[in-house]
């Protein structure tokens, strides 16, 4: 089995193309051959496969043709431009989120038979707020470019997916935390923030409010996810190919508790509020919850972690990494 992940360097590809290696197959079937693209080649890494590492513009049909060859099965598109530099950045937002994934669309009809296509649209495609709680039938209205083009790009994906062009999985993913490294232009990177650099000995800002709530998920069970999507039978799915993970609805004052659970109160302190309206104008307009119900009674998508479990997953995983990577 041929596999292709666009956006192969960043955090999450990274793992996934870890996981692949480690499992040498995707589901019973041994895998061939894995391209990993992104817009700097991702460096190379050791598998029982052979590994393409290419870097290119995700816009640009005929890059994108290249990363996705013939014979490729399953094709992971996580590339994009994040929320708030999507939304400083109405070109390239669209550039990226929206003409990226039509390139990605071109290249999969290209293919003789249509490949599984994982796609990783986000929370930010919904409005309603911190008093939302979406029901899996609600209307993607989204209050920021990022999501309006993520949602547009699951529009896309489903009519090709009618077309028998692919056969898309679109996962609406959570806030994920702890990211390792350091902070990205997100509006939601302070989520992360304020867990992973305390757990460096380092002081970081809240720009929001302690009882502000956020839907969120683990890196670890992001790739469980889409490990899942890659084989799940996409049948259950009907036209409708945008599944609600169930993630985890938790307030910043929750996850501060967890952090001294996990940490100690010193921990803790290290995290100093600071207003951000621009920040919390953004991610306040995303839904704190979902019910989440499809994903997980009829499509065998695993539960969320707790929060303490979350936390210790990222000391396990990518504490060590972390630490190397910014020199402390």
């Amino acid at each position: 089995m041929q596999i292709t992940i666009l956006g192969g360097g960043g955090f999450l590809g990274r793992k996934l193309a870890a996981r692949l290696a480690q499992d040498g197959a995707l589901g019973d079937e041994a895998i061939t051959g894995l391209t990993l693209f992104d817009l700097q080649a991702p460096p190379a890494m050791e598998a029982p496969f052979p590994v393409r590492c290419l870097g290119g513009d995700v816009a640009d049909p005929a890059q994108v043709a290249a990363a996705i060859p013939a014979g490729t099965r399953v094709v992971v598109h996580l590339a994009a431009v994040v929320s708030a530099q999507a939304e400083a950045d109405y070109d390239l937002g669209l550039k990226v989120n929206l003409h990226g994934t039509l390139a990605v669309i071109e290249a999969c009809r290209r293919l003789s038979a249509a490949p599984r296509v994982v796609f990783t649209s986000s929370v930010a495609s919904f409005g309603g707020g911190q008093e939302a709680r979406l029901e899996d039938d609600a209307r993607q209205v989204p209050g920021n470019s990022y999501g309006a083009e993520k949602a547009a790009a699951e529009l896309l994906l489903q009519d090709a997916s009618r077309r028998g062009m692919l056969d898309a999985v679109s996962i609406r993913l959570p806030t994920v935390i702890v990211r390792p490294g350091r902070p990205n232009k997100a509006a939601s990177s302070f989520v992360s923030a304020i867990l992973r650099e305390p757990l460096l000995g380092l002081s970081t800002e809240l720009p929001v409010p302690e009882e502000f709530a956020v839907w969120i998920c683990s890196p670890r069970r992001a790739i469980d996810w889409f490990l899942h999507a890659m084989t799940m039978d996409t049948a259950p799915l009907g036209p409708d190919r945008g599944i609600n993970p169930p993630g985890r609805s938790a307030t910043v004052g929750l996850m501060l508790s967890a952090l001294e659970s996990v940490a100690g109160p010193e921990a803790r302190a290290l995290v100093k509020h600071a207003p951000d309206p621009a920040i919390e104008a953004i991610v306040g307009g995303w839904p704190a919850s979902f019910t989440a119900e499809r994903a997980r009674r009829l499509l065998g998508f695993s539960e969320q972690e707790s929060l303490e479990e979350i936390i210790q997953g990222f000391i396990e995983d990518d504490l060590a990494a972390t630490r190397a990577e910014r020199g402390l």
